[in-house]
């Protein structure tokens, strides 16, 4: 029969071995405001939900913040081991050689429930996931339905036609602002061209290869926002520096502008703001008649496992990953922001709860459907290198357009040129490298 020291020493070697799988880690994002605030309760929710692993949350303020911080810190190596990032730097990390695809840890996963447009755009080309999605947004159309009904307007707008038929109603009411915009790449660029069926570039927006060329402004494209500088001129359409708030979100949820294009993610505040005031309408983003409806992008970011760590930190990322997988998880993080679920189970969850009708749940079927309707081979993503910088010289540009400093199509046509620039920059970065 074991004595006590014996029994005492077993019992250390095995509580030894329980805590040497345990594992502390971390995991950056790079979201504020209410979003923030749901992130941080899941992270609180996963550390009481067992007592194995915990995991430190900790913000970073931005996006292009937290990237940059990541990528310093992995040189450095003293990297988290999960990090947030958001659509645009997806490329970049593909071939940084700093992440391991979540699909290769976690092959148990079934990805496939993800919904089709969540996958695709960090996919590699051969269908492997790279990241795990998570605050997954998309494109909507926000309206002011009570000040709309105010103008004569019975029916929520579809097509660009029929906003612009509200808009001059609403400005012959005497609405300011009719529909706000902030001209940002994300809204009039790329969910426009991926709805739309058009490319941003060659090569398929880059999947098929490291030389692809831009063609935005020899597109439908073009034409759209040519109309969004007429269309401003004759004060239908108002800029975020053209509104009291000067913020265009801000000046939509105070009531000052009666309808706008956003992001899912910005439903929560919308509906809070518009609480006892107003009725609020979201639905799909407006097409053009004539054009087939196709799938929008996914926007918000995903979850990527950073190399350099060991087993049980590893573990430890795993569980929180799929800890956020969760059916429950998704619909508090989509009632609390407005982001839309990422797995198909979900909605069927949603519909068989006894709140299957909330406002809260706006955005989930919504932001489903526009995902998920047909895609081509230009509408699964951008995979195009120093995208980031790309959106910034678009905005440059094309600002300089809505100020009457050159035309919209000069705008274009200037982006394209810098923008194939940065294109070329890149394959020279990682040239002989293969796409993966």
């Amino acid at each position: 029969m074991m004595n006590r020291f014996t029994l005492a020493a077993v019992a250390a070697v095995m509580a030894g071995a329980g805590s040497a799988q345990a594992a502390n880690i971390e995991f950056w994002y790079g979201n504020t405001g209410n979003v923030e605030v749901a992130i941080k309760a899941q992270c609180d929710a996963f550390n009481a939900s067992q007592s194995e692993h915990k995991v430190n949350c900790v913000g970073q303020g931005s996006y292009e913040v937290s990237m940059q911080k990541a990528i310093a810190a992995y040189r450095a190596k003293n990297h988290p081991i999960l990090i947030q990032f958001f659509d645009a730097g997806t490329l970049d990390l593909m071939l940084s050689g700093a992440v391991e695809p979540v699909q290769d840890l976690m092959p148990e996963v079934k990805w496939d429930s993800y919904i089709a447009g969540a996958r695709a755009y960090y996919e590699t080309s051969k269908g492997k996931l790279f990241a795990q999605p998570y605050n997954s947004s998309t494109l909507l159309f926000y309206t002011n339905k009570t000040e709309l009904e105010k103008a004569g307007i019975s029916e929520t707008p579809t097509d660009w036609e029929g906003i612009i038929e509200a808009a001059r109603k609403l400005k012959a009411a005497g609405h300011a602002c009719p529909f706000v915009t902030d001209g940002d790449t994300w809204r009039i660029l790329e969910q426009f061209s991926a709805r739309h069926g058009l490319p941003i570039a060659t090569k398929h927006n880059g999947y098929d290869g490291l030389d692809a060329e831009y063609v935005i402004n020899s597109t439908f494209a073009a034409k759209h926002l040519a109309n969004l500088v007429e269309w401003r001129k004759e004060g239908l359409v108002r800029l975020a520096a053209d509104t009291k708030a000067g913020n265009y979100t801000a000046a939509f949820n105070a009531g000052e502008c009666a309808m706008m294009e956003q992001s899912s993610g910005s439903y929560a505040a919308a509906s809070k703001a518009f609480d006892g005031k107003y009725e609020l309408t979201v639905s799909m983003a407006p097409m053009y008649k004539g054009y087939e409806r196709h799938n929008t992008f996914v926007g918000g970011a995903s979850i990527y496992i950073m190399k350099g760590h060991k087993q049980p930190e590893i573990e430890a990322a795993k569980a929180f990953l799929d800890f956020l997988r969760k059916p429950e998880q998704q619909m508090s993080f989509t009632a609390a922001t407005g982001y839309v679920p990422v797995t198909t189970d979900v909605l069927d969850v949603i519909a068989k709860s006894d709140e299957a009708n909330s406002p809260k749940y706006a955005t989930a079927k919504v932001g489903v459907e526009s995902m998920n309707q047909p895609a081509t081979a230009d509408t699964r993503g951008i995979r195009l290198g120093f995208y980031v910088q790309f959106r910034e010289v678009f905005m440059e540009e094309t600002q300089k357009a809505f100020a009457g400093q050159q035309t919209m199509q000069a705008a274009l046509d200037n982006t394209k040129k810098r923008g194939d620039q940065l294109l070329r920059r890149f394959e020279q970065t990682y040239k002989g490298k293969q796409l993966p």
